[in-house]
């Protein structure tokens, strides 16, 4: 054996940091988006955030009076002045949206123009050559840029920005310092105001520690045991005593132990509901109150009774206390009909609040002074960087609404009617429609919220499996599932449909299902059997 060089020619595909950048883009919310820009915000000093409407206004007023007063024949529109991020003029307006560039079609296209028009491009003049060197020997791409026309409308008079609207119902300060106690706080706080032994405290507490969101405990007596170096006995009678604070059943291992041990506490262990948990709880959750009442000798009647006593009870008791909090959804697209008797939908973006970003004119004029090579290098860098995120955004609206409006287009009967209208989609469909990678739909879609006449839907629900019926028509697999749930709904709850009178009711609408996928169906709507919707009289 031996080491040697070697040389071979391999073609393989890099992805840049702005192309990264750009699709990592595309799967953010827009919190999310509001976090990168704040962090960029943070590293980049040549971004900076718009201001407020006044010093907006503050701002233009000076730059009018100092072109009243200057001499110079220089047009406004070829000054040097701040760039700002593309914006949907501060109310959405779908137009404006309509008319910027088209952007590139696939999600990962590095070579795209992804840019709007009021983001400067460093792209060389005619007369340039490959090379960068023109009739006027090397220039500077960055000299090239017309900050002034591109961007003087972001310092008119008439410029808007968009302002966060602080409501008077808004959170205060001191909710976000406090949180509720959690369900390993509440039994610890119990434990210690106690009277248990000493010797049971710390098992006790290891007990708590292995308890899940349910209020189960998952870890064994022996395992815990060596945790604690204590024998298996100790941590037991920890654990019985653990099961009978409040909530009643944390620590059970099962729902029988928990339910047990609550009917233990309120005194009813003597009952006959303790009887039929301990002996009869798989007949009792399959509704099975005939065979039941036939096998100890009670009639249905006092069976009905002690299963609604049983019902009282909580099999999940840890869940009351679960930390997790219902997340607020705020939707990013509004899609709606501006008038009641125009046909046509309208699609703007809402106003989250994020920061609006500009180019600061400081460093732009500082690549004109006397300032060392290692500091215009510095400057040019965070130029790029700068001028690549302002492209990113845009592009990232513009693929956004293009997504959006195809969306529109095939489920306008859905928009209008309701769910029983939605069509079958595929995320490869609107792909074909826009002309973009199915990878890069994806990435919109995914946890993004639209706001419609029919409620907040996230954009990933309007896509759906079909299948055809007898007339050759596609049926959306929503629509099937929501004409079972309609029989269950209606059926006489003493006599309740079967899988199979499912199949034949829904074979006589030309849809035809096996029994398998009609059960399957039901399973994913959490509709139990029919022998468990019984009703029993």
């Amino acid at each position: 054996m031996s080491l040697k060089l070697t040389t071979s020619l391999s073609q393989r595909l890099v992805l840049t940091p702005q192309l990264r950048q750009r699709i990592e883009m595309l799967q953010m919310t827009s919190l999310e988006l509001t976090d990168l820009i704040q962090q960029q915000l943070l590293e980049n000093p040549v971004l900076e955030e718009v201001p407020t409407q006044e010093e907006v206004q503050e701002i233009a007023e000076k730059v009018l009076d100092h072109l009243a007063s200057s001499d110079s024949e220089t047009p406004f529109e070829d000054r040097t002045v701040e760039a700002a991020t593309p914006s949907t003029n501060g109310s959405g307006d779908p137009e404006v949206l309509s008319n910027l560039p088209a952007s590139d079609g696939e999600g990962g296209d590095a070579g795209g123009e992804a840019g709007s028009e009021a983001i400067a491009t460093a792209d060389h003049d005619e007369g340039t050559s490959e090379d960068g060197v023109g009739d006027e020997g090397p220039r500077d791409a960055f000299e090239e840029i017309d900050f002034g026309r591109e961007f003087q409308e972001y310092l008119d008079p008439g410029y808007k920005t968009q302002e966060i609207e602080y409501k008077e119902d808004a959170p205060t300060f001191e909710q976000f310092l406090t949180r509720p106690p959690s369900l390993a706080d509440h039994l610890e706080w119990q434990l210690h105001m106690s009277s248990i032994d000493s010797e049971l405290v710390e098992p006790a507490v290891c007990v708590i520690g292995n308890l899940n969101a349910d209020g189960r405990l998952n870890a064994t007596n022996e395992e815990m045991a060596a945790m604690e170096k204590v024998s298996e006995e100790v941590v037991e009678r920890a654990r019985q005593a653990v099961m009978r604070l409040d909530p009643v059943g944390c620590g059970a291992r099962d729902v029988k132990e928990c339910l047990l041990v609550q009917l233990e506490v309120l005194g009813e262990s003597d009952r006959l509901a303790a009887k039929l948990i301990a002996e009869h709880l798989s007949e009792l959750q399959q509704h099975k109150l005939p065979h039941l009442s036939k096998q100890i000798g009670v009639d249905v009647e006092t069976l009905l009774k002690e299963l609604e006593f049983i019902r009282t009870l909580d099999p999940y008791p840890g869940r009351r206390y679960s930390s997790e909090e219902p997340i607020l959804i705020s939707p990013e697209i509004y899609i709606e009909k501006l008038d009641e008797n125009d046909d046509e939908y309208v699609i703007y973006f809402a106003d989250d609040g994020s920061p609006r970003l500009r180019v600061s004119q400081q460093y732009q004029q500082m690549l004109n002074q006397g300032v060392s090579n290692e500091t215009k290098s510095f400057i040019r860098e965070k130029m790029r960087s700068a001028v690549d995120l302002l492209r990113n955004i845009e592009h990232r609206r513009q693929t956004i609404y293009k997504v959006v409006e195809s969306i529109v287009q095939r489920q306008r009967d859905f928009l209008d009617h309701g769910v029983q209208h939605i069509k079958p989609m595929m995320l490869k469909d609107i792909a074909e429609d826009i002309g973009m990678h199915l990878s890069t739909v994806s990435r919109v879609v995914n946890r993004k919220y639209a706001h419609t006449p029919q409620g907040v839907i996230e954009l990933r629900r309007f896509f759906t499996e079909g299948m055809l019926n007898e007339e050759g028509e596609e049926i959306s697999t929503r629509i099937i599932k929501l004409k079972i749930k309609k029989l269950i709904e209606e059926e006489d709850s003493h006599n309740p449909i079967t899988d199979d009178q499912v199949v034949k009711i829904l074979a006589k609408d030309g849809i035809k299902l096996s029994r398998r996928t009609v059960a399957k169906y039901r399973d994913q709507m959490s509709i139990p059997g029919s022998r468990e919707r019984r009703a029993v009289v």
